[in-house]
């Protein structure tokens, strides 16, 4: 085998050649000016739409000032005919909604001391017309119809409602003579804007011609440096391909010795570690009886040591199910799946549905531990990805053995799925560890959509026929190129056979406990 060299120098620093760098620079500056013309441009569009605005909403309230105080004087004439109260309704109100409008077109016309002008004149016109319209009102309580009549004859109300209508027009009228002088000014402006946009963007067509020459003659000398490099690339690839090889060969190799020492160190701390703590416990429980009455205190203390013991012996339970759980060496594979699956429903508040099928712990016994260790492991590893990652709401676990002996693990949820760059990450070692797992079993895994083109599939498939030899080649074409079917969904190769085990792991409810 060849030897791969490094070389340890630092990567020589290229330059940018200073003509493309100005170029560069140039073409940059260019774009720059054109964003801040176009910026201005946009502010000053932005600007006049705002006195646009501004303008239809000062004529708005104007001309709704104007309403205002004709039906007022209307409805006092109403009231002055009929002498029904009803009538008086615009009157009673226009003192408040005058005075409203009127504190709004303050608002309005704060920049412009002409229209204020205007408006104060235009307050004291309603005001006095107001005031005359309630002195009025008085007068015909008093007096009746005839005295309003003696009242109209000798004072000039026609006068007072037209001055209120020439200063309304004359505010509407300068209000659209100011913006016209700035659609104007404004449009003065955009044309300038258009001519130097223009010739920024003739200049900046120059420039990039300019550098689009540089970058084609750079790009076919790149062309050239590439091929050489495809050259030596393809030489490398087969030593590369053959150092792959090695790091899969090894990684099998120091899983099986890991699930080998995770088995020897669960058994001594069951049984060494696991008789020692049954021994202390038994003891601090005989003396603490002897000192329940001759030194109750110390005997408290002695059970509270003791119900320390105790859970420290329930954490070296749990180290220990951890290591190598004893489910799979005592009751076999299914039950330990069962068993695990009821775990990851209860801690994770997700229900997951097991589907096992009936030949599977005889297959499971026949063979070698690493068949059941494995396929457990890549059950393990799957739900605690959907825990952690997935957003599921519902798991379901199957394993089956088909008709040319082959074993079938799916694992399906229904949640956002695994992206593709992420199934690539060199990171990525839960995925790695199960891929190696099957591979190590003779296997592979695949990864894809789940059902309905949701969630996540994986699939393991493990030949059990030459299965000693550690190859592939029990294993069906179709299933060895688990990229072309990544986007497949889970649906396309589930078979409808009739199930053997189907329990379904409810979520338990809080209230019941």
């Amino acid at each position: 085998m060849g030897k791969m060299y490094f070389t340890i120098e630092p990567a020589p620093r290229h330059r940018l050649p200073l003509y493309k760098t100005l170029l560069c620079v140039t073409c940059a500056l260019i774009l720059i000016v054109n964003g801040f013309s176009l910026f201005h441009n946009l502010q000053s569009l932005k600007g006049a739409n705002e006195q646009l605005a501004l303008s239809s909403r000062v004529a708005e309230r104007l001309q709704y000032l104007n309403v205002l105080v004709l039906d007022a004087d209307s409805s006092a004439r109403g009231y002055f005919i009929s002498g029904k109260e009803t009538y008086l309704g615009p009157t009673r109100s226009v003192v408040t909604e005058s005075e409203h409008q009127f504190r709004e077109l303050e608002k309005l016309l704060a920049n412009n001391p002409i229209q204020l002008k205007n408006l104060q004149q235009l307050q004291v016109l309603v005001r006095k017309r107001v005031a005359i319209l309630t002195q009025a009102i008085e007068v015909y309580r008093h007096g009746g119809l005839d005295d309003i009549v003696n009242i109209a004859r000798v004072s000039d109300e026609r006068s007072g409602m037209d001055e209120i209508r020439l200063q309304v027009v004359i505010m509407v009228r300068e209000q659209g003579e100011a913006m016209s002088a700035r659609a104007a000014s404004f449009y003065q402006e955009y044309q300038k804007a258009v001519v130097m946009g223009a010739g920024i963007n003739a200049i900046a067509i120059v420039v990039l011609v300019m550098f689009y020459q540089l970058v084609r003659r750079s790009f076919v000398h790149r062309a050239a440096v590439e091929h050489a490099l495809q050259l030596s690339n393809e030489s490398l690839e087969s030593m590369v391909q053959q150092r792959t090889e090695q790091l899969s060969v090894l990684s099998r190799h120091l899983i099986s010795i890991s699930e080998e020492e995770k088995m020897r160190l669960s058994r001594e701390l069951h049984d060494e570690m696991g008789a020692n703590l049954t021994s202390i416990s038994m003891d601090i429980a005989a003396v603490a009886h002897q000192l329940q009455k001759t030194n109750p205190e110390l005997a408290a203390q002695l059970r509270r040591a003791r119900g320390t013991l105790v859970d420290t012996v329930e954490l070296k339970r749990r180290i220990i199910e951890d290591l190598r759980p004893s489910l799979l060496d005592n009751l076999g594979l299914c039950a330990a799946i069962d068993s695990y699956c009821e775990d990851f429903t209860r801690m994770a508040n997700i229900p997951c549905e097991t589907e096992i099928g009936p030949d599977i712990d005889a297959v499971a016994k026949a063979g070698d531990s690493s068949l059941s260790i494995a396929l457990f492991r890549i059950v393990q590893e799957s739900l605690t990805n959907i825990r952690k990652y997935a957003k599921a709401g519902h798991v379901s676990v199957s394993l089956k053995l088909q008709r040319d002996d082959m074993l079938v693990l799916r694992i399906i949820d229904d949640g956002i799925g695994i992206a593709a760059p992420t199934l690539a990450k060199p990171m990525s070692h839960g995925l790695l560890g199960m891929r190696e797992r099957a591979l190590l079993l003779g296997g592979i895994l695949n990864i894809r959509r789940g059902r309905g083109d949701r969630g996540t599939c994986i699939e393991v498939y493990i030949p059990l026929k030459g299965r000693g030899k550690r190859t592939v080649g029990a294993v069906p074409p179709a299933m060895l190129h688990p990229s072309s079917t990544l986007h497949q969904r889970a649906d396309d190769h589930t078979q409808p056979s009739p199930p053997y085990s189907i329990r379904p792991h409810i979520v338990p409810d809080l209230h019941d406990q």
